[in-house]
């Protein structure tokens, strides 16, 4: 294996593998949501096409921002430190940008983590997820998502109604949800920092459950 290669293993993000309790291999709340189409992606790859810029590559290193990011937040809010050495030197400027305004979030309102990137199985719609934290919010019991991005898009409502669902599930005496936040912190120039709340999200878990349902009959096809 060369160097490069080495590199690459070490910084790539490990993809949780979720099994019900009979031992079946289920879906994650992310390959689901898969099944839902993005527009905004294909317009985003081709404004950088026309620019000569080879939008996986540009991708990849974003990706790699994001990944760095949740680690950085994750790490502090469980008082550990981050391992950073397996990322590239901008990738760390990045990410620590990124982290800079994160903390200037946190530090006007009050966080109190409950449970953060725990990963669960839903017995009754046979799926998995892992939501980045679930905790009081200035006093409001909040499931919190940490992008990094140019904007808050409705996708990411709906992943949050996927997660919502499986810890009411497995976790009923945390009580009810009140708030569903994302948080989307910029990388850079042409993107904003922007915090987006909702109380409900009834037609996020209709999406979510018709995405659950195309992504098992294409299964189901498959066989």
């Amino acid at each position: 294996m060369t160097p490069n290669e080495t590199k690459v293993k070490a910084s790539a993000k490990i993809h949780t593998v979720y099994k019900t309790a009979d031992g079946t291999r289920v879906p994650s709340v992310s390959t689901i949501l898969g099944e839902l189409a993005k527009p905004a992606l294909i317009e985003w790859a081709w404004k950088l096409g026309i620019q000569g810029i080879n939008y996986r590559d540009f991708r990849d290193s974003l990706a790699d921002v994001g990944t760095l990011t949740h680690r950085l937040i994750l790490d502090h809010l469980r008082k550990e430190a981050t391992e950073s050495t397996s990322f590239s030197p901008d990738i760390v400027t990045l990410a620590e940008s990124c982290f800079a305004s994160y903390l200037a979030w946190e530090k006007a309102n009050k966080i109190e983590p409950v449970m953060l990137e725990t990963p669960l199985i839903s017995e009754l719609y046979r799926y998995g997820g892992t939501s980045d934290f679930l905790g009081y919010v200035n006093g409001h019991l909040t499931l919190l998502d940490f992008k990094t991005g140019k904007a808050i898009y409705p996708d990411h409502f709906i992943q949050l109604a996927g997660y919502s669902a499986i810890i009411n599930e497995r976790r009923p005496e945390l009580g009810n949800i009140e708030r569903y936040t994302v948080l989307n912190i910029p990388r850079g120039e042409g993107e904003s920092f922007d915090t987006k709340s909702k109380a409900s999200l009834v037609p996020e878990w209709g999406i979510f459950q018709a995405a659950l349902k195309i992504y098992t009959l294409k299964k189901e096809l498959s066989k």
